[in-house]
């Protein structure tokens, strides 16, 4: 368990992002909160892909396309379903970002 605590803390701060971040928006910032929300998933997977070495970061994207799904019913209408794609792209790239940056530093310890 020890071994995944990087990217269990990931996946709380994206959980509370998806869940709890959208009670502090007013009626009228919508667009403003999914832009927050797209933002932070990308720095998020950013983050983990440049920070994680265990193959279990490369599930992120899948995991947090999913877990968008039933905030949909909690915080926005049917509309924002789409929006779970975005969150796969966004994740996916900024984890694609991430892993390339760990490579290149890992390329520079070596030499």
């Amino acid at each position: 368990m020890k071994k995944y605590i990087k990217e269990i803390i990931i996946y709380i701060f994206q959980l509370f992002m998806f869940y709890i971040f959208p009670f502090f928006g007013g009626p009228t910032d919508g667009m403003g909160i999914v832009f927050i929300l797209i933002f932070a998933t990308f720095t998020l997977s950013l983050i983990l892909g440049a920070f994680s070495d265990n193959k279990i970061k490369y599930l992120y994207p899948a995991v947090i396309s999913v877990i968008f799904i039933p905030t949909v019913m909690l915080h926005y209408n049917g509309s924002a379903m789409v929006h779970a794609l975005w969150y796969l792209v966004i994740s996916a790239l900024g984890m694609g970002v991430g892993s390339l940056i760990n490579l290149a530093v890992k390329k520079i310890k070596r030499t």
